[in-house]
């Protein structure tokens, strides 16, 4: 229980050394502005977890935060590099079931050593769906972390009444609400007045929705010859993020009904640098609303397509910032609730010094907890052992990769990471182009 931790004395210095396991270019994102956040200077060690969306060399300098190492590694490999034990905290920027398999993996290979890693689990963005399901797969991490005041409330009450312990959950803010604040004075003096469309890989999902939404930025565009519309993409067709995205807005640009007008651009890069010359965002429901509101950027999240769980946008409900396309045609620009934005982590003032000192205190303590996952073999049996076998590892969370744990030459290393880049490669393929493809032949 992480309310009766004994410390026999004082609380250690901030980490010297802080690593970071990610399985998405998102995922980093938020593991490597949190490491940063919770002590500025530490050496960085990232890690990139091998899989479907392991990142690309172009989107991990879109993140734009330098690692003082940097490895792609399975399971396995990971669990076997010694540089991970001389961490001061660890964080498991994961899905919620490779997070839980990991915490297995950790807990079995970290067995009765007094020192070792502050290991922190969290969430890249909002938490609209599967609430539980996640957070259950987390717990078990010395640190969960919400991200805001009504996140904390809902994780504390679920955590308790399944008879864990809800100490373990820290209020924060989403580690990358930065920069600097909105100045509308600029609009239409130094630059144009520009409207950005942050777009998502998949909300909506839909081919024909996501054309809707292409078509009603162009709209805008032509509207509003006076404007520059920005549609900011988070990726390069062919290239993986945290979801799937069939239908790129790249390619589907060729099938607007009229010209893109010269006022319409595709935009990529840091969402930071987009926001600086921002005056309204507009999106479905991605976190890039909560980084315009952080800067008092108007923000409109959209309803074209209703308020719907599916979609995200229901969590913004009592924001003040729901409108449509139709809306911003005739000059709407929506205001935000402040009280929503004091409950939604968007107007914290210092979000981390609990972090800072929970840490320190689970750092300063002579024999750490061991790390226990809420998921059992005994109280899960049904669901633990073919999760974990999923993410590839046994029952008692040992590494079943002979493949990835193997020869550790430079041969060896060689060939893995060149089978790796064509496995990825070939289900990048697949994923976008062949099967969005054969989607299309279906609907002929």
């Amino acid at each position: 229980m992480h309310d009766q931790l004994s410390q026999s004395h004082p609380p250690h210095t901030p980490p010297q050394r802080i690593a970071v396991l990610a399985d998405s270019d998102t995922r980093w994102k938020w593991g490597a502005t949190l490491a940063r956040r919770i002590a500025p200077g530490t050496v960085l060690d990232a890690y990139y977890l091998n899989g479907r969306a392991t990142p690309t060399e172009r989107q991990l300098a879109e993140v734009g935060i330098r690692s003082d190492s940097s490895r792609e590694v399975t399971a396995a490999e990971f669990l076997a590099d010694p540089r991970v034990l001389e961490a001061d905290v660890l964080v498991l920027a994961l899905v919620g079931g490779s997070g839980q398999a990991l915490l297995h993996g950790l807990a079995h290979a970290w067995a009765g050593l007094a020192v070792r890693p502050v290991v922190i689990t969290g969430y890249v963005g909002v938490v609209y769906e599967k609430m539980t399901d996640g957070l259950l797969l987390r717990v078990g991490s010395d640190i969960v972390l919400a991200n805001t005041t009504t996140d904390a409330e809902r994780f504390r009450a679920a955590i308790a009444g399944v008879g864990a312990d809800p100490g373990a959950v820290v209020e924060t803010a989403l580690p990358f609400l930065d920069g600097t604040s909105h100045d509308p004075s600029a609009a239409g003096v130094s630059r144009p007045f520009t409207v950005c469309f942050a777009a998502q890989p998949s909300a909506p999902a839909s081919r024909s929705a996501r054309l809707h939404l292409l078509e009603r930025a162009a709209g805008h565009a032509r509207l509003h010859p006076e404007r520059e519309v920005l549609v900011k993409l988070r990726s390069l067709p062919g290239e993986q993020t945290t979801h799937v995205e069939d239908f790129p807005y790249q390619q589907l640009m060729r099938d607007l009904s009229e010209p893109p007008p010269d006022n319409l651009q595709f935009k990529y890069g840091h969402m930071g640098e987009v926001l600086d010359r921002t005056d309204l965002l507009v999106t479905v429901s991605s976190t890039a609303a909560l980084e315009a509101l952080h800067r008092s950027v108007p923000t409109a999240v959209l309803t074209d397509f209703g308020v719907r769980e599916n979609l995200g946008n229901h969590y913004f409900i009592g924001s003040g910032c729901l409108a449509s396309w139709d809306e911003l045609d005739q000059g709407v620009v929506p205001e935000a609730d402040q009280s929503w934005l004091d409950r939604h982590g968007v107007s914290s003032d210092d979000p981390y010094r609990e972090l800072q000192e929970r840490i320190a205190k689970l750092r300063a303590c002579d024999v750490m907890p061991p790390l226990q996952p809420y998921y059992t073999a005994s109280r899960a049996s049904g669901y633990l052992p073919d999760l974990l076998e999923r993410y590839g590892f046994d029952p008692q969370g040992v590494p079943l990769d002979s493949f990835g744990s193997g020869g550790r030459g430079p041969v060896a290393r060689l060939v893995r990471s060149t089978v790796r880049r064509g496995a990825r490669y070939g289900y990048r393929l697949g994923a976008q182009r062949v099967a969005p493809a054969i989607r299309r032949w279906g609907q002929l």
